[in-house]
């Protein structure tokens, strides 16, 4: 059940890339479909019955990899960003056009 969320969550972010024409909002779609990317990961690298390496006095058995968990860090940085990048050109964008739908911004922009 989790997994289908988890994919309807990636779903709906690539559909709103798709189909959304307005600017803010294909930011947005983009930002949904990064945090279900980052949810499906950190689905698949869950696992019970691991212990913590850093946990001292635990008797032997099967350490967590924490790899993941850099991994999953330096993705949501970079996804930051990159967000705050995009924003920074629909802000510059904007000044320019009254509106950020795409059709809008291409009309006025062809000679």
């Amino acid at each position: 059940m989790l997994e289908a969320c988890v994919f309807a969550t990636v779903l709906c972010g690539l559909f709103g890339i798709i189909f959304k024409k307005n600017l803010m909002m294909k930011i947005i779609s983009m930002d949904v479909m990064s945090t279900g990317v980052i949810a499906f990961y950190v689905l698949v690298a869950a696992r019970a019955g691991f212990f913590t390496p850093i946990v001292a006095g635990t008797e032997k058995g099967a350490y967590a990899d924490p790899v993941p968990q850099a991994v999953i860090l330096t993705a949501i940085v970079i996804g930051f960003s990159i967000q705050a990048l995009m924003l920074v050109s629909v802000m510059k964008l904007s000044r320019d056009n009254p509106t950020l739908e795409i059709r809008e911004i291409e009309n006025n922009n062809t000679p």
